[in-house]
């Protein structure tokens, strides 16, 4: 594995590239841009992980951190945009192009949880992804719009950021959240009780898979691109490409489960499939082996046959 960057605009992108075991430069490889989960970076599940793992395959993996986030360029920190995330998977593939040992019709892309939504918009629009596999995919948009499940939770939340934006604009501090508790006693001191909060903070929050930059913070100013996302948008029309979806088959509050399953009916793919992993929970296919091994042992033969 090797540290590098490539460019989206003007902006600095950090990656991790993981290369084959008896990696040739004089050979030729498939590829795979690999996608973390909102809040999290490159050197958690997506690429220390689902990277490592591929790359063990035969595959050459780019894992990168979000524009404005992890070691990735940016001001202001933390800004979580669906454009901006999904250019950052157009501007990955315009890096593997110009690599001669990276076969140009031979690139697929891997998303996790969000990674996994902003993965099947980009593919819908950029074709030189031949192949699209997700765990855990999650719908970003239609998680923010639910809030707290009132009718009117989307509204009332782009009221509040379009008034914290104004607040910003005129000088005043930041509104930069965390959206986690700090450690897992904490969570059981508030009284959550769903399973994904739960066991994203067992994940982020302890030594499970805590890095640096897998911080989970968001400006709260800037969520109001994320509001009106929808991952799926159009998947009946443009999303073509073979697809692998992954979930876990224990449902929780994030709603990946039911995700997947949309995703799996809207996409006009002719080639698609859900494997759900049972027993397991949104979190244990992040970090957990025999969770992990399962989709592995799907995407795998997955990528082979269209890569």
């Amino acid at each position: 594995m090797k540290n590098m960057t490539f460019k989206n605009k003007d902006l600095d992108v950090a990656a991790d590239l993981y290369l084959p075991d008896g990696f040739d430069p004089a050979r030729t490889y498939p590829a795979i841009v690999s996608a973390h989960p909102i809040g999290s970076c490159k050197e958690q599940t997506s690429g220390e992980v689902y990277g490592k793992k591929l790359a063990e395959q035969g595959y050459v993996v780019l894992a990168f951190d979000a524009s404005f986030q992890g070691d990735s360029g940016g001001e202001p920190r933390y800004i979580e945009d669906p454009g901006l995330r999904v250019e950052d998977f157009r501007c990955a593939v315009d890096h593997l192009v110009t690599l001669d040992y990276v076969d140009a019709d031979r690139i697929g892309v891997l998303g996790i949880c969000g990674g996994g939504g902003y993965a099947v918009t980009a593919a819908m629009t950029d074709r030189r992804f031949k192949a699209v596999g997700t765990v855990v995919a999650v719908n970003f948009g239609r998680m923010m719009r639910e809030g707290d499940l009132s009718p009117d939770a989307a509204v009332k939340m782009l009221d509040a950021v379009a008034q914290q934006r104004t607040a910003e604009a005129r000088g005043a501090e930041p509104r930069v959240d965390d959206v986690l508790p700090s450690s897992p006693q904490k969570a059981e001191e508030l009284g959550i009780t769903g399973i994904d909060v739960v066991e994203a903070t067992k994940y982020y929050r302890s030594p499970r898979g805590q890095k640096p930059n897998g911080v989970n913070r968001s400006l709260f100013s800037r969520m109001g691109p994320a509001v009106g996302y929808d991952a799926f948008h159009l998947a009946e029309q443009l999303l073509t490409q073979p697809l692998q979806i992954v979930v876990g088959g224990l449902p929780g509050e994030f709603g990946s489960y039911r995700d997947g399953f949309e995703l799996l009916n809207r996409a006009r793919s002719q080639e698609k499939d859900i494997l759900v992993v049972p027993g397991a929970s949104h979190y244990d296919l992040y970090w957990q082996p025999e969770a992990t091994e399962r989709a592995l042992n799907a995407l795998i033969p997955f990528y082979n046959k269209n890569l």
